[in-house]
């Protein structure tokens, strides 16, 4: 049987090793944690969509192949072309 010094020295120790061993747990929990995911960069900006082309443009466009092609005189053209502008 141990005498009351050597139990008290006994459980000094056990304490103390159980003390070392979960901090030292802890250091490398640390270096084995997975790490945190980086933040992707935010996607670059579209490039600008293309302006909307006006209606009437592609209504003037036609308008000119019909009278380049003598489907419609000039006066006709120019009195159709100041109606789609708004003239």
């Amino acid at each position: 049987m141990l005498g009351p010094s050597r139990q008290v020295a006994r459980r000094t120790s056990r304490r103390t090793s159980r003390r070392v061993s979960r901090r030292q747990q802890g250091m490398y929990e640390d270096t084995y944690a997975e790490p945190e995911p980086e933040q992707s960069a935010p996607p670059p900006p579209s490039a600008p969509a293309a302006p909307a082309q006006p209606s009437y443009v592609a209504e003037l466009e036609q308008l000119g192949q019909l009278k380049a092609q003598g489907l419609i005189s000039e006066e006709e053209f120019e009195a159709k072309k100041k109606q789609i502008l708004g003239i």
